[in-house]
């Protein structure tokens, strides 16, 4: 007996007027999973939540994508390889900010649980911009599977879902820890990239440590101990150096006022920015304005 996914497995997104499917697994027989190829056009919507768990892959990008209302809500600026993560159960606003080609993968919650083998039910969290290189690389592989069909690829397209759902437990649950994970090591060089191109994104905005994790695909501890062993110093010191040179060179180049320039780059007010200057490169930013 198939347990085939189609259209009415899914969350609602595939059948909006601003998405242009390109390919579908529709009547391929693959059990649990469906999966989409599309091009999709800016939008802001809200979806009513789905019974599968919905992994989406950038193939192009970078493109902000808000997710949630209100106060809740966040955006990330997601790069090329970047992963959207929704778990079933749940409704979902989304607000996609520019033209974007995605894979989207819609995992039926039994292969998870199957996946876990836990005794109690395993949950996805919800992950905006994280960046996962296995994971990546199965989604790119069912995608080929779907361009090259043929029925004999039923048992590798099955054994790509198995990876996809067990790769979702082991690095994508809720109430991972990454305390038992091991010495630290440094984060990728695309980790790296996705992270420092998030805090670039935000210097005028707080940045939570949870969002950053977030983005590199790990726990806020995990992340904080390779964050530092790759950099030598912890995500909010990096992030204020970031600052700090982002209003040196406004200084040196422009004319905006010292206090804009401090709000721009992050600072409460015009002496937060020339205290931390002061601290850190030894002069104030009137100084750097006379140099300039």
């Amino acid at each position: 007996m198939s347990d085939e996914l189609g259209l009415a497995d899914t969350n609602g997104i595939l059948g909006q007027p601003w998405v242009r499917p390109e390919r579908t697994s529709t009547g391929l027989g693959w059990d649990r999973q469906y999966l989409s190829v599309q091009r999709e056009r800016p939008y802001r919507q809200s979806f009513d939540a789905a019974g599968t768990h919905l992994v989406i892959l950038h193939l192009d990008g970078p493109v902000t994508v808000r997710r949630g209302r209100g106060t809740a809500s966040r955006a990330r600026q997601v790069p090329a390889g970047g992963l959207f993560i929704h778990p079933a159960g749940r409704d979902l606003t989304v607000e996609l900010g520019g033209e974007l080609s995605t894979v989207h993968l819609y995992l039926a919650d039994t292969a998870l649980q199957d996946a876990a083998g836990a005794d109690s039910p395993v949950e996805l969290a919800e992950e905006l911009g994280t960046t996962d290189g296995l994971l990546e690389q199965v989604l790119r592989s069912m995608d080929d599977a779907l361009r090259h069909w043929e029925p004999t690829a039923r048992t590798y397209v099955d054994q790509l879902g198995g990876t996809a759902a067990a790769q979702l437990v082991r690095r994508h649950r809720t109430g991972r820890d990454g305390a038992d994970d091991g010495p630290a090591r440094g984060l990728g060089a695309r980790q790296f990239s996705t992270v420092r191109a998030l805090m670039e994104a935000r210097l005028a905005e707080p940045v939570a440590l949870a969002d950053l994790a977030a983005a590199a695909g790990l726990s806020t501890s995990r992340f904080s101990r390779q964050f530092k062993a790759r950099t030598g110093v912890a995500p909010h010191r990096y992030l204020l150096a970031l600052r700090v040179d982002e209003a040196a060179r406004m200084l040196r180049t422009g004319r905006e006022p010292i206090a804009e320039v401090a709000a721009r780059c992050g600072f409460s007010h015009q002496e937060h920015l020339t205290r931390v200057m002061r601290a850190q490169l030894g002069t104030t930013p009137g100084a750097l304005r006379r140099t300039g």
